[in-house]
């Protein structure tokens, strides 16, 4: 087993999950809280392109974030006037796992966040004269910190095993945009099965990492 074929994927795997996770706390948060309160159109809409990587399949959301975000898309060349590169980069491989993650994070929040609890609280805050801004920091957010934990580990667990929309976006090309999942792959490609069966252990690791926290935040029955 070559240290070189595990320790690049892994060191890609954490950046991976790393700023997906940020992301997640600075545009899924709020995004979620917009949709709870939201019954409008474009709600629903903005709601079905979140939730779509939830039902459909990653290779063929990947083929369609490939055509958008190419070269020959119009938002590829769009952010090429800016010399940035999604499509066969690092930058793809991390925005196809934020993709990924999206909808695992947003749905069990926008519930939180929607709750007739939760959302007499807000307005007996906002009666007392709270801003709102104030009111989805100070009331809101706590109020869910259960939830927004969980679909934070939910969010990061998918986005460390995606493989369908980084292989399309991402183009797996070892020692540049190949993720432990992608190796895995690989590994089995060329007959490598240690390393596959080693980088198999780590991720089954990492999971049973997230699968305890999610049990200690569970609700405890009495």
């Amino acid at each position: 087993m070559n240290p070189e074929t595990v320790f690049f994927p892994l060191l890609l795997t954490a950046k991976t999950c790393a700023v997906p996770l940020l992301l997640f706390l600075l545009l899924a948060v709020p995004l979620s809280y917009w949709l709870a309160g939201k019954r409008g159109i474009f709600a629903k809409a903005v709601e079905l392109f979140v939730t779509l990587p939830l039902v459909f399949p990653p290779i063929a959301l990947g083929y369609m974030l490939l055509v958008v975000l190419g070269r020959n898309g119009w938002i590829g060349q769009f952010l090429e006037t800016f010399g940035l590169k999604m499509v066969f980069s690092q930058t793809g491989v991390i925005l196809a796992a934020f993709v990924a993650g999206l909808p695992l994070v947003v749905k069990p929040l926008q519930a939180a966040f929607g709750t007739p609890e939760a959302r007499d609280l807000e307005e007996a805050a906002r009666v007392c004269g709270l801003r709102n801004f104030k009111t989805f920091f100070f009331i809101s957010v706590p109020l869910c910190t259960k939830t927004l934990l969980a679909a934070l580990l939910l969010g990061l667990a998918r986005a460390s095993g995606e493989v369908g929309i980084t292989m399309m976006l991402g183009g797996n090309i070892s020692g540049r945009t190949n993720t432990l999942s992608l190796e895995i792959f690989n590994s089995v490609s060329r007959g490598d099965f240690d390393s596959a069966a080693f980088l198999c252990t780590i991720l089954a690791a990492f999971a049973a990492l997230i699968y305890v926290a999610l049990y200690f935040l569970q609700p405890k029955r009495i």
